[in-house]
């Protein structure tokens, strides 16, 4: 659902980034910057720096840099639409949707039903403190070896029996039980009497990337049916979008270098008391796309746990049907089975931390198992074995690992390399996207300085007329500053918000690194500066075009005519 430009702009605009990091890291004036010890790293000095005239931060240290935006979603560890509308909502402002890009939320709705669900974990958590029926879950939770710090950092609480616990909280708000049971925490039966969906419970409270509590999953604590109870999809929870544990994860690792998904609530909260806090689950369902995806972005290994048993062994195949076509270069995915009967929970407390980190290693990497499972299916049957694996591979979009995952094919089938395969099959590789070869000149060429100048001072480019001769002129990096003239031209923006726009281009780590140069211009020279570098730029035009004009025999009418508005055009922005 894509949100409107002008909107992120007008964020930026109005958020004044000094205050935003002071709130979290205090800073100190130095000079014309604020400056602070890096929250992204350790240090004893400070090497991290905030500009008030820029509004983006850069750290000399690590290198982490950016605007509001980049600082909330780093910092706070959120995704960028949760990151726009974290910082829409400290000022009060509704996260509009361009229409035709999905439904419309009910924003104040949502926000509703965030609050009564916080409000009803809190009502769980003060439970399992405080409920007559306390003694029996707090066995329970000695029995599963799950100490009070795994409870509180996990947010686990209690659910008594009972069929009006969370209801009778309500009970003089029609309007709460109302979204309470949007929420799917109340349930009405056909005479329309409510009453508590979830009773003597463990409880679980799933939360979404940025912490908000959306729903719960509830263990019964005897021998009661069914043994896990998941709230149902509501306006704000969607169970195949969200992973159980992935905010934990996140607010104990930055940066984590794997990620172990499993099958349980109990499975992540067992692992995470043996330390083994980097796994999440998903909920109850296969591995959904969206929930591949934020694998992949949140470690740089995902390994997917597994029961050994034929019914775990079909969950990963289905895991890797649905990861084939989303990996990208560099994205590393295995799969892990465990001994039969065994699950991460009961395996974890036979074998420890570093047993069950030692069955890791041993995980199969994708290839391996794709292979091996269709080496079980088909068995001798080199022809159906290609043809399904082929069927398979088409579907992969990196091409280093399709070209790989060909290569064991052909080896499988007896075949001499890869290449015999292709031609024998008529199988067409993607292309590699060629990389792009419009990179910025040297440090200190009038190419550069300009972007650095516009980049840094956007206002330069502001009503100014404009530069068709630079479509024509040959320099690796004209693209870029074309882009940047034809934006700042119409509009007034500030640093942060120019380089906003740029987040998914691929030139935005060279825009990074301008808007931190050092161009050495003092400040009453700036725009006499910038004239001087389209000056050149444009004369560099004339003397292309002269050249190609020279190897001609004659000059037609035109390009004499041609190369006289040139002239004329440089002569206009002197």
């Amino acid at each position: 659902m894509a949100i409107p430009r002008d909107f992120i702009n007008e964020l930026i605009a109005r958020t004044d980034i000094v205050d935003l990091i002071d709130h979290r890291v205090p800073l100190k004036k130095a000079g014309k910057n604020h400056s602070a010890c890096c929250p992204f790293h350790s240090e004893k000095s400070p090497s991290f720096t905030v500009s008030q005239d820029k509004q983006f931060y850069h750290c000399f240290g690590c290198g982490a840099h950016g605007n509001a935006i980049d600082f909330i979603m780093e910092y706070d560890r959120l995704e960028f639409v949760d990151a726009i509308e974290e910082l829409a909502g400290k000022l009060g402002l509704d996260v509009p949707r361009e229409q035709g890009t999905g439904p419309k939320k009910d924003q104040g709705l949502s926000r509703d039903l965030y609050q009564l669900m916080e409000e009803a974990n809190l009502y769980y958590q003060s439970q399992l403190r405080q409920h007559s029926d306390k003694q029996k879950v707090i066995d329970y939770l000695d029995f599963r070896g799950l100490s009070s710090k795994v409870v509180e950092q996990f947010g686990i609480g209690f659910a008594p029996d009972g069929w009006d616990g969370l209801l009778g909280r309500y009970r003089q708000n029609q309007a709460a039980q109302d979204k309470l049971l949007t929420a799917g925490m109340l349930i009405a039966n056909d005479n329309g009497k409510r009453y508590d969906r979830f009773r003597d419970r463990l409880m679980f409270p799933i939360r979404d990337r940025r912490g908000r509590v959306v729903g719960f999953g509830g263990r019964v604590l005897g021998d009661g049916t069914p043994k896990y109870l998941n709230s149902p999809e509501t306006p704000i929870f969607h169970k195949g979008n969200e992973l159980y544990g992935l905010y934990e994860l996140k607010q104990r690792h930055r940066d984590p270098q794997q990620v172990l998904i499993v099958e349980g609530y109990m499975d992540v909260v067992a692992l995470a008391q043996f330390d083994v806090d980097y796994a999440v689950a998903s909920l109850g369902t296969a591995t959904t796309a969206e929930q591949f995806q934020l694998l992949v972005r949140s470690a740089k290994e995902v390994i997917c746990c597994y029961d050994g048993d034929k019914a775990g062994k079909a969950a990963a195949w289905r895991a890797l049907e649905t990861a084939l076509p989303l990996l990208k270069p560099g994205d590393v995915v295995r799969f892990m089975f465990l001994p039969q009967g065994e699950d991460p929970d009961t395996m974890v407390r036979q074998v420890g931390k570093d047993g069950f980190e030692k069955l890791m290693l041993d995980a199969l990497d994708l290839p391996a198992f794709l292979f091996e499972t269709l080496t079980a299916q088909y068995g001798t049957d080199k022809s159906a074995l290609a043809k399904q694996a082929i069927t398979l591979i088409e579907r992969v979009q990196d091409t280093v690992l399709q070209n790989l995952l060909l290569e064991n094919l052909a080896h499988k089938i007896g075949m001499n390399s890869a290449d015999d395969l292709k031609k024998k099959l008529g199988f067409a590789v993607k292309q590699q996207q060629p990389m792009n070869k419009k990179g910025l000149q040297g440090r200190g060429t009038p190419l550069r300085l300009a972007i650095a100048l516009l980049v840094q001072r956007p206002e330069l480019g502001f009503g100014l007329a404009a530069q068709p001769a630079l479509a024509h002129l040959q320099i690796p990096g004209i693209a870029l500053l074309i882009d940047l003239l034809n934006l700042t031209r119409e509009q007034q923006f500030n640093s942060a918000q120019l380089l906003e726009m740029y987040r998914e281009h691929e030139q935005k780590s060279a825009l990074i690194k301008l808007a931190q140069w050092d161009h050495q211009v003092a400040d009453e020279n700036l725009v006499q500066e910038f004239k001087q570098t389209l000056i050149w730029l444009n004369n560099q035009y004339i003397e292309q075009r002269y050249q190609e004009l020279s190897l001609k025999q004659t000059l037609t009418k035109a390009e004499k005519i041609q190369l006289t508005k040139l002239i004329s055009i440089m002569k206009g922005i002197a």
